[in-house]
């Protein structure tokens, strides 16, 4: 299969110049459109950018591959001949890669005439949101192709180049979103008894998060609540009105999500009785948490042993390719790409991530020996 690495490192370095974020990935579309084409595929639209083709085969038995396309708000500072042309927006998460790995599989699907499954092949949009996924879903696609088995895969530059990880059950977290506004009365700094300090109930809240995660959730589950981002105030002797706070909520269940929130509000009103203040706050539950399919890791186990396979941990990132996963038995993986002699270390939704096309090679294969095991589940 070595004759794909000059095709995959072409289509990696052509993509790479042509970031596009989510739902506005046209150029990207294109590119992928005409060389499916070239190949002799004839590809169809969806999600208005996404792309797909399904490849019928001598049974029914339907497995599908997902990548995903879109790119970052982020201004490139790599050097390399093949830079982004798109100023202030850049692969800088490896979706570039997953597109070229895809389009390697397709080429290498040509070269086998005789099928003994049928393929769907899924260029998904907007993974970095809103979601892609939840929209591919709820277009019918896995249904209308009585898709069995999905898998996708992520580059990943905390494992050594090369390097195959997952786990069976919970892997990346359930995502939410929280926007928070605490509304007081402000006033000088001299004089705070006749003010109503937001800053004080603000710290309050952000303490009492933390018992959450300690004594609301189960010794034995696992979640994270972190305030990245708050504002309040203008000069250093002026008591602000109002505090503005932002954060973002991990969990690997629907049940500890919902939890988290209700307590988080529960938090919030008692905070507004105990200080006299107002916490207006806002929460979007994003994509699901990426769970392993039992049965499909054991068979992906057997298929990874000549690769250099490691077990995973659970990890509190998120991946709209979760809403696969609640429709399909799915295997999401990791895929390393960290090479200190090349100096590709840097990590994702960094603007100077890069990696060595080579290691795509590894993710096609992979694809292939998962399409070529005909043990159904």
């Amino acid at each position: 299969m070595n004759f794909l690495l000059n095709s995959i490192t072409k289509y990696r370095r052509d993509l790479h110049q042509i970031p596009e974020i989510g739902f506005k990935e046209f150029k990207t579309q294109k590119y992928i459109i005409e060389t499916l084409t070239a190949m002799g595929y004839s590809p169809n639209i969806i999600c208005e950018t996404g792309v797909y083709i399904f490849i019928p085969g001598n049974s029914e038995y339907c497995k599908a591959f997902r990548a995903d396309i879109d790119a970052l708000s982020i201004q490139e500072e790599n050097t390399c001949e093949f830079s982004s042309k798109h100023s202030g927006f850049m692969h800088a998460c490896g979706h570039d890669g997953h597109t070229a790995a895809l389009l390697g599989f397709a080429e290498y699907l040509t070269t086998i005439k005789n099928k003994s499954i049928s393929t769907l092949l899924i260029f998904q949009p907007a993974e970095e949101g809103p979601g892609g996924a939840k929209f591919i879903c709820e277009a019918g696609l896995l249904e209308k192709y009585r898709v069995k088995e999905i898998y996708s895969f992520h580059l990943f530059p905390d494992l050594e180049e090369g390097t195959v990880s997952t786990k069976a059950g919970p892997f990346f977290a359930q995502a939410t979103e929280f926007d928070c506004k605490i509304i007081a009365k402000g006033g000088h700094g001299g004089m705070p008894h006749k003010t109503n300090d937001p800053l004080i109930p603000f710290t309050k809240i952000i303490d009492s998060y933390q018992t959450i995660i300690s004594r609301n959730l189960s010794p034995f589950s696992a979640g994270v609540i972190t305030v990245g981002k708050f504002n309040g105030g203008t000069v250093r002797n002026i008591i602000p009105n109002s505090v503005d706070f932002h954060g973002t909520i991990r969990a690997y269940s629907q049940e500890d999500t919902e939890n988290i929130i209700n307590r988080m509000k529960d938090i919030h009103r008692g905070t507004e009785l105990a200080f006299n203040i107002k916490v207006e706050d806002e929460f979007r539950i994003l994509y699901p948490a990426v769970i392993n399919d039992a049965k499909l890791y054991k068979k992906f186990l057997n298929i990874s042993n000549n690769f250099n396979f490691i077990e995973g941990e659970t990890l509190a990132l998120a991946e709209d390719f979760a809403f696969y996963g609640e429709k399909v038995p799915a295997v999401f993986f990791l895929l390393g790409t960290k090479n200190k002699e090349k100096n590709f270390v840097s990590p994702l939704h960094s603007s100077t991530f890069n990696f060595d096309e080579k290691v795509l090679l590894e993710g096609v294969k992979l694809f292939t020996k998962i399409w070529e095991d005909n043990n159904e589940i």
